[in-house]
């Protein structure tokens, strides 16, 4: 099995859950401490890009290094429209 195909199948177990706490469970599983608090860290940048903040703010208010915030918001502009598409999601609540 590759790499795509692994992903596919890790998205599909994804997909498979009921709700945020079984979601919230299996990333605190999958993930280590670290690699949790890295995702966590570009969420919440991602979310401050699209409220239209400042890159210096972003950095004050999260301590984002100035690189990830950019890596962050050329995946908002130019990645596979992941951040996008659950960012709006989200919104809709």
């Amino acid at each position: 099995m590759n790499n795509e195909d692994t992903l596919a199948d890790l998205s599909k177990a994804v997909m498979k859950l009921r709700d945020s706490k079984e979601v919230a469970s299996f990333l605190k599983d999958i993930l280590t401490r670290s690699e949790l608090e890295i995702v966590l860290l570009r969420w919440r940048v991602a979310g401050l890009l699209d409220q239209g903040l400042p890159y210096t703010q972003i950095e004050r208010e999260t301590g984002a290094s100035s690189a990830t915030i950019a890596k962050v918001s050329e995946f908002l502009k130019y990645g596979y429209d992941g951040y996008r598409i659950a960012i709006d999601r989200t919104k809709k609540r």
